[in-house]
């Protein structure tokens, strides 16, 4: 298994961890292929699991200087755009509980990420959002679905249609994060929860999981495939060749809405 991310099982928590901070754990293949991986290799005997990241990002979504569509030339534009988040979406198959500790930024599909996640502890100085529009570019890996579901629907279009990013303060009083902390407390803190988890009892909170989601309606792998679509459309225009320039070359993009 490749180190570009971990896995370790201790007092039936198990932690995976991003771990290409030095390219703030974006989504290379490596970290990719890592991911799938370890969800692979969670030990049945796990009760919850603990996600977070070394260095400065929890992650921080594409990585811009690479395809963003990933997968093989025979498939089409949605396909390649859905392939990209498979390996994240697999956290979705996951039976017990997963809480997000989300030590640094994360944002695009590092966000989306982290909305997997059943509970989430933040950095309460790191940014969190779906830049998506800021770059010219349709959300992606079910983020239009899971977000409003987090949010509200009203902030939740106000962070989708502008692409902002905010603060771990604010998304604590936002509903995203259910702790705010100093970076070096993240780890910890999701830790205390998680602990306070592996002491229940472990069926019942298997299927208390289950339930939950089922009465929410939660499908987030039907809401990533057919963003797949708006995603792959969106990558042709000449404002997301416009995005991606902006952000490598550290500038305000200058859309035109072709």
């Amino acid at each position: 298994m490749t180190d570009a991310v971990l896995i370790d099982t201790k007092d039936f928590i198990t932690t995976i961890t991003l771990n290409r901070g030095d390219n703030r754990n974006s989504m290379t293949p490596e970290i990719l292929n890592g991911f799938s991986k370890a969800i692979d290799l969670i030990p049945e005997e796990s009760r919850v699991v603990v996600v977070t990241g070394n260095g400065r990002c929890f992650s921080a979504g594409a990585d811009f200087n690479s395809q963003i569509q990933a997968g093989s030339e025979t498939l089409q534009a949605h396909e390649r755009s859905y392939e990209m988040y498979r390996s994240f979406l697999k956290l979705l198959d996951v039976q017990v509980p997963v809480i997000g500790a989300l030590n640094g930024h994360a944002v695009g599909g590092g966000f989306g990420l982290s909305l997997l996640c059943d509970l989430r502890v933040g950095n309460k100085d790191a940014k969190y959002g779906a830049n998506f529009v800021r770059l010219g570019l349709h959300p992606g890996l079910g983020i239009s679905y899971t977000l409003p579901r987090t949010i509200g629907h009203q902030k939740a279009a106000e962070l989708l249609l502008t692409g902002r990013l905010f603060l771990g303060s604010e998304g604590r009083e936002n509903g995203y994060l259910l702790e705010a902390v100093a970076a070096n407390q993240v780890l910890g803190k999701a830790m205390d929860i998680a602990k306070q988890v592996a002491t229940a009892a472990p069926a019942a909170v298997r299927m208390t999981k289950k339930t939950f989601r089922k009465f929410q309606a939660w499908d987030v792998h039907q809401a990533a495939h057919d963003e797949a679509f708006a995603q792959a459309a969106s990558v042709n225009t000449a404002d997301f060749k416009e995005g991606v320039s902006a952000l490598l070359e550290k500038r305000e993009p200058k859309f035109t809405g072709s």
